[in-house]
């Protein structure tokens, strides 16, 4: 069941943050013996305001204290064959044997094709897949950046680092940011020897991620707005892919400021980025959307909305929200995500009857995601404890296994 690892991902964020269990208590406002109960896994749950509370005294989000969904198969192995593979893949083994050329049926358009179908199956949280690809994936690209002609080379290394990217952000998901960040140091040096001008800055705005999941707020932010600001000063926001990317940057530099305590900073560049964004459907398509960031105005609407509900402003969120419609190019993740965060203001602010329609439609749209994602069994949780339960509930909390 999920939650059932709080007590230890609790445990194990406040020695990060070297807080005693007292410090926790004096910055959280939640008492020591909830805290022990839970670290000693004496207690399993707790209800939504006391896992926000120990959020914020911790300094992460709420889902960093919760998890992820798995990102792995239901066997749990995070170091696995599979996983073994992909580090392997990310940092060969030293005096290794040197990467033979390309084979007779290789060519840098088959290889970016199936670059971008690993992003596409990524965003679905195809994780094993992902992973069953990375390793030939990457030494495919290594060898096409070792061979050829000096342009053949360059776009060798742009699918290198765009394998890297992926490689880290797979990385990300199993909880390893260490190798997550030398994956895309890695992807950092390719995408400086390769022809795509826009890379460099997409794998910044990744690195940035991956130290926010660090704690790393101030790295992260200003890695973001430097990216961000390089790419408008070399003139590279002028295309659909160049908007899109200096978009993502400034998206995930407002989630630094908000993570910070600045909201009303990261709301106003959330504000700009999604008036920036309406220009792109009137630039030219640049190619394949599954290989640029994402960026569009419903997709800076999803950041607004969980923005909002992250740092305590759930009406904002629903008001944000209403009557929102995702253009097609919106990953499946990011929807599946929007409908969380709804599920969460509607909990937020006493409405359980709306929280339990939205958890309804999450249902329908992504069940196997919703089951095993710990935020939703904990606002199904938080509702079961009402004293009144709207209709619909009951068969979410025997779904979830809550009512057990």
């Amino acid at each position: 069941m999920a939650n059932d690892d709080l007590g230890r991902t609790l445990r194990r964020l406040r020695r990060l943050a070297s807080l005693t269990q007292e410090e926790l208590a004096s910055r959280s406002g939640v008492s020591v013996d909830v805290i022990r109960q839970l670290e000693q896994r004496r207690k399993h749950s707790a209800r939504l305001p006391t896992l926000h509370a120990l959020a914020n005294g911790l300094g992460v989000e709420l889902t960093t204290l919760l998890g992820d969904p798995p990102a792995v198969s239901s066997s749990g192995e995070n170091d696995g064959p599979q996983f073994v593979a992909v580090r392997r893949a990310i940092m060969p083994a030293l005096w290794g044997p040197e990467l033979p050329p390309p084979g007779p049926d290789f060519t840098l358009d088959g290889l970016r094709g199936q670059i971008a179908d690993g992003w596409t199956q990524y965003h679905a949280a195809e994780f094993d897949t992902v992973m069953k690809a990375l390793p030939v994936l990457i030494s495919d690209a290594r060898s096409a950046a070792a061979s050829g002609s000096e342009d053949e080379r360059g776009a060798g290394y742009a699918a290198l680092g765009k394998v890297l990217q992926l490689a880290g952000h797979v990385a990300v998901r199993m909880g390893k940011t260490d190798l997550a960040l030398i994956s895309l140091e890695r992807a950092i040096d390719a995408a400086e020897q390769s022809s795509d001008p826009l890379l460099l800055p997409m794998i910044v705005n990744s690195t940035a991620w991956t130290y926010q999941r660090q704690g790393r707020l101030a790295d992260a932010l200003g890695i973001a707005l430097r990216a961000a600001d390089n790419m408008a000063d070399l003139g590279l926001t002028g295309t659909a892919d160049g908007l899109k990317v200096w978009g993502g940057l400034t998206m995930s530099a407002a989630t630094s400021a908000a993570r910070s305590g600045d909201y009303e900073r990261a709301a106003a560049m959330m504000e700009t980025a999604e008036k920036e964004a309406a220009r792109v459907s009137k630039m030219p398509d640049g190619g394949d959307n599954r290989m640029v960031s994402v960026f569009s105005p419903s997709s800076v609407r999803v950041e607004r909305v969980r923005l909002a509900v992250q740092y305590g402003h759930p009406r904002d969120a629903l008001a944000l929200a209403k009557g929102m419609r995702l253009s097609k190019d919106t990953p499946p993740s990011w929807r599946t995500w929007l409908l969380l965060d709804v599920a969460r203001a509607h909990a937020d602010i006493g409405d359980a009857a709306g929280a339990v329609k939205t958890l309804e439609s999450l249902r329908r749209v992504a069940p196997a995601w919703m089951q095993h994602h710990t935020l939703a069994v904990a606002i199904v949780r938080d509702l079961w404890a009402l004293p009144h339960h709207p209709p619909g509930l009951g068969a979410l909390a025997d779904f979830l296994g809550v009512s057990e």
